[in-house]
């Protein structure tokens, strides 16, 4: 299981990447490898607002659909458009092509709700 030091995780499986005022989304590696092949992947549109904690989409696997939870607040700036014909890069590179969305952070202190790599890895090594 690939854990980024650099990144911030949440409890549902989603990392953010901060660049500035703008925080890259996906999920991780533990949560591809849990849903299997991912065959498609529901994303907002960009100008879309996300709450923190509320659904924003969702991955469907070959096993089961999951619904993506947005671990910052903010307005969606980004989409990867990519994984419209390729959602497979989930998981093959779940923290490069695999990206999900970016966002402009609109409440910066919600990052320090996230767990650090060291307790992502720590608390979903043992399962």
């Amino acid at each position: 299981m690939k854990v980024p030091a650099q990144l911030k995780y949440s409890e549902e499986h989603e990392w953010v990447r901060v660049e500035g005022s703008k925080a890259m989304i996906g999920i991780t590696d533990f949560a591809q490898n849990e849903l299997g092949d991912i065959v498609f992947v529901e994303l907002p549109q960009v100008g879309d607002e996300l709450t923190f904690g509320d659904p924003f989409g969702s991955v469907e696997s070959v096993k089961t659909v999951s619904e993506l939870y947005a671990p910052v607040s903010g307005k969606v700036v980004e989409v990867n458009a990519a994984l419209e014909s390729a959602p497979e890069k989930v998981n093959e590179e779940p923290y490069d092509d695999g990206w999900m969305i970016a966002v402009e952070l609109t409440d910066a202190a919600e990052l320090d709700k996230l767990w650090s790599a060291e307790k992502y890895e720590e608390t979903y090594s043992e399962e």
